[in-house]
C-alpha cells in the first residue's frame, strides 16, 4: 500500500489521517490496490488537481490503470465525502483531499492565483442565505471568482 509523503502539513489532511479503508467498507465497497494509488495520487497533489494529473500519477504507479477507472474512483470518492471536487473556472473539474473543515477558495479570473477562505469567514454568507431564501447551503468547497488584490491594483480599481 502507498501512502502519500506530504500529509502531515499544518490544517491539510490525508487519506492516510482519515480511516478511509472504513469509509468505503462502510459504503459496501472494496479497497483495491487501484482505489489507494488514485486515492495517493490525489493527495501527492498537496492541493487541487485534474483528472489528467490523477490518471497520470496513477498510471506511472500503474500501468494496467485506465483513465475510466480513475474517474470512476474519483466520482465514488467525492460521494463518500474522501475527495472534494470543484470547477475553477477553467471548464475542468480539479479534485482534493477531504479536509477535516469546510474550506473554500478565491480564484482570480485574471491571473489564476487561489486563495484558501475558512469556513468562519463564509458563515455569515450561509445563514444569510437561510435567513433570507429558506435554503440550507451544505457546500464543503465553494468557489469563489473575482479578481485579487495585486491584479486590482495593477488596474488601478
Amino acid at each position: 500500500m502507498a501512502y502519500c509523503k506530504n500529509w502531515q502539513k499544518a490544517e491539510a489532511m490525508s487519506h492516510n489521517s482519515t480511516d478511509y479503508e472504513e469509509v468505503m467498507h462502510a459504503a459496501g465497497y472494496r479497497v483495491t490496490p487501484q482505489r489507494v494509488l488514485i486515492l495517493d495520487a490525489v493527495c501527492a497533489a498537496e492541493g487541487h488537481t485534474s483528472l489528467g494529473d490523477v490518471y497520470a500519477r496513477a498510471r506511472a504507479a500503474d500501468r494496467s490503470i485506465d483513465r475510466s477507472t480513475v474517474y470512476r474512483a474519483l466520482k465514488l470518492f467525492v460521494e463518500l465525502g474522501l475527495v472534494v471536487s470543484a470547477d475553477v473556472g477553467d471548464g475542468e473539474t480539479y479534485y482534493e483531499i477531504a479536509k477535516p473543515k469546510r474550506h473554500h477558495h478565491l480564484v482570480c479570473r485574471r491571473c489564476g492565483k487561489e486563495q484558501e477562505v475558512e469556513d468562519v469567514v463564509m458563515e455569515s454568507l450561509f445563514q444569510q442565505v437561510l435567513d433570507v431564501y429558506g435554503f440550507e447551503a451544505d457546500s464543503d468547497h465553494l468557489v469563489l471568482f473575482g479578481m485579487c488584490a495585486d491584479c486590482r491594483a495593477t488596474n488601478g480599481v
